[in-house]
């Protein structure tokens, strides 16, 4: 993390980036939360470890407006993000610096807690450059061990690479952490029967306050305005009025983010409720691929998406009907 900060300060002081775009420390030790520094001194704030789990790339949006460089961490997978919003023109590549950063896999409190583990005072073994496989913790109530894998996101269990897809230089080495079938969750909700799948997004959804988070946090919602913000129907209401007003939202996110969804894993992540949403999108990936071959979005800036390209060998609309 040391080499990381010193190259931030070189870059601030030397003019050039205006601005840096990381993660600080938060109040606790495992809520770092994205930031931005202005001035060498403010970097004493700056830390990068397994929880700092979100992924820049949206923040990105509002600094390319901003004058001047923003240096920005990303981490293998937010690249794809990154670079998925320069194929819709939402980020300006002028306005960055991007340094690549190493990632070992993130890691997911609410697993941890899950786990027993509360009254946290310290964590040790979460940092990039620790080569320990076991993350001890200090707490209240006495020491605790449980090894890296098991408090990881589920997204890094499924990981899509450790090569980073756009970057000006790269500072530390990756740590392979795919130990999963990236579609294996959503090959066992389409086994069920019809009743089945719905009770089990029915349960899952009517978890959802929203908060908007979600959509808040996500890449891929990058409109201007969103339609769930119009005032000219009732999207615009948070509460949940109904049952089928708390799908709606989901359903129709996911729909909106079909084809550009580089499946990051932000939405489940931050979401208060712990929803799995990135099933939805992750089954529509599924079908994309099987109706239209593989494709990733963020993984080149010249391959068009196959909902906005047309090929002879398309899928016709009555094959993707009966696969409803």
């Amino acid at each position: 993390m040391q080499e990381i900060v010193n190259r931030a300060k070189e870059l601030l002081a030397d003019g050039t980036v205006k601005r840096v775009l990381g993660w600080k420390a938060g109040d606790l030790p495992y809520n770092p939360e994205p930031a931005y520094f202005e001035k060498e001194e403010d970097l004493e704030e700056f830390v990068y470890n397994g929880f700092c789990g979100a992924n820049l790339s949206k923040y990105m949006i509002e600094a390319s407006k901003m004058e001047g460089k923003t240096l920005v961490f990303l981490k293998p997978c937010d690249t794809y993000s990154f670079q998925q919003l320069m194929k819709e023109h939402r980020v300006d590549r002028e306005k960055a610096y991007i340094i690549g950063v190493g990632c070992k896999g993130k890691l997911d409190i609410e697993k941890i807690r899950k786990m027993g583990i509360k009254g946290i005072k310290s964590i040790a073994g979460a940092k990039l450059e620790d080569a320990a496989e076991t993350l001890t913790f200090e707490t209240l109530y006495g020491e605790k061990e449980v090894p890296y894998k098991d408090a990881m996101l589920e997204r890094c269990h499924v990981c899509k690479g450790k090569d980073h897809m756009i970057f000006d230089e790269i500072i530390g080495e990756s740590k392979e952490t795919k130990d999963g079938d990236r579609f294996a969750e959503v090959e066992r909700i389409e086994a069920m029967s019809p009743e089945e799948k719905f009770a089990f997004f029915q349960k899952e959804l009517s978890k959802c306050i929203r908060c908007n988070a979600c959509r808040n946090v996500c890449p891929a919602c990058s409109c201007r305005k969103c339609v769930f913000d119009s005032n000219k129907f009732d999207s615009a209401q948070k509460a949940n009025v109904d049952s089928f007003e708390e799908k709606m939202f989901h359903i129709i996110r996911a729909f909106h983010v079909a084809g550009r969804c580089t499946d990051c894993g932000e939405c489940s992540r931050v979401c208060p409720q712990g929803i799995p949403l990135h099933l939805f999108n992750r089954k529509f990936i599924k079908d994309i691929d099987e109706l239209y071959g593989e494709y990733q979005a963020g993984a080149d800036l010249e391959e068009r998406g196959p909902l906005t390209s047309y090929q002879l060998d398309d899928a016709e609309p009555g094959i993707v009907a009966e696969r409803s």
